[in-house]
């Protein structure tokens, strides 16, 4: 509403809106008689009274020539990590080094990176921007938030737990991917845009030399699970001393590469049809070859009754002919379709 004038007095101007007020209102500040003061504008504080220290960011991004699926995946893992940054497909002739100044720019300190080969094939880097260590793995198996299957749901910014198997604390290489799922996957306590809930939990399992990951809704107190998703296997190739690159740590002596895989099938199937043909080649062998005479048996003719002997008998005179028996049905049939056909040409 407009500020009323007097007839003397100059116009007053409207006071501006405050862009931004304070989180509480101050114990000295009393309320204006106009009734337009500071409780009008007041916002309220966050739930969490608390200071934001852990300054993990997480940039996930792709590079170019992935599928819907795998970009399903990237959009679930963003919603649900509240820390996470998104950022343009990289081109495939760049090289992976690149990577470090655009978590430099992004202002990220650690990378999750979905690499795409052969349109098929699918990779996933985790790396510790820009000192390192970085983890290569082989993505298989993925599941999205979207399928009918995943029934559970959590609040949007959730912070999760994080559960891993024990075989995570027996081995070296495991302990140092363990580190790096904490600080990558776990949401910083009193981060701007996580709700201070714990409602689901991520589950990182070692089963036939492979990195299952789950995620559960948690319904009640009694521990009670719900699967919510996106689930993959992670299948660990290689782990490097720097980010994107450098000395090798470790390689996975059980890993076979897709490329790998996909021709022992052909030469399985290859193998299985050189056999039938290699049968096939047998069989005709055997037919076309010389037949082993087997010798008479004496014991043959043993139980060989000889019949009679007939005489042969001559007939000089021609059999009498048989007397045609006539259809008396068939006078009638004709008659019936006589009658059809004076049918139809009168109708």
């Amino acid at each position: 509403a407009a500020a009323k004038r007097k007839r003397d007095a100059p116009a007053a101007r409207p006071k501006k809106r405050a862009r931004s007020a304070p989180s509480a209102p101050e114990p000295d500040a009393k309320p204006c008689p106009d009734g337009a003061g500071p409780e009008e504008y007041s916002i309220p504080p966050p739930v969490s009274q608390g200071k934001w220290k852990n300054k993990e960011r997480v940039l996930i991004f792709s590079s170019r020539g992935i599928n819907f699926r795998t970009r399903h995946l990237m959009q679930d893992l963003r919603t649900l990590m509240p820390h996470s940054k998104a950022d343009t497909k990289m081109d495939r002739k760049d090289q992976l080094f690149v990577i470090n100044e655009v978590c430099e720019m992004k202002n990220c300190n650690k990378c999750i990176f979905f690499e795409a080969k052969k349109k098929q094939d699918l990779y996933m880097w985790l790396s510790n921007t820009p000192q390192g260590p970085s983890a290569k793995f082989l993505v298989q198996n993925v599941h999205t938030l979207a399928e009918l299957k995943m029934t559970g749901n959590c609040l949007r910014g959730s912070r999760p737990l994080l559960s891993f198997d024990p075989t995570f604390d027996k081995e070296p290489h495991y302990a140092l991917l363990k580190e790096l799922f904490i600080q990558i996957f776990s949401t910083p306590q009193y981060h701007p845009k996580s709700q201070p809930f714990v409602d689901h939990v991520f589950t990182f399992t070692v089963t036939d030399e492979r990195i299952w990951f789950r995620n559960y809704q948690i319904i009640e107190e009694d521990a009670s699970l719900v699967e919510i998703g996106p689930r993959f296997v992670l299948n660990l190739i290689k782990i490097f001393q720097g980010s994107f690159g450098g000395p090798t740590l470790y390689e996975n002596p059980h890993y076979q590469s897709p490329n790998m895989h996909r021709r022992l099938v052909r030469l399985s199937v290859a193998a299985k049809f050189r056999e039938k043909q290699h049968v096939k080649e047998v069989q005709k062998i055997k037919k076309t070859g010389s037949k082993v005479l087997i010798k008479e048996d004496p014991t043959e003719v043993v139980f060989e009754t000889p019949a009679e002997e007939k005489p042969v008998e001559i007939q000089l005179v021609k059999p009498e002919s048989k007397p045609i028996v006539k259809d008396k049905k068939k006078p009638r049939k004709i008659q019936r379709k006589k009658q059809k056909k004076l049918f139809r040409t009168e109708a």
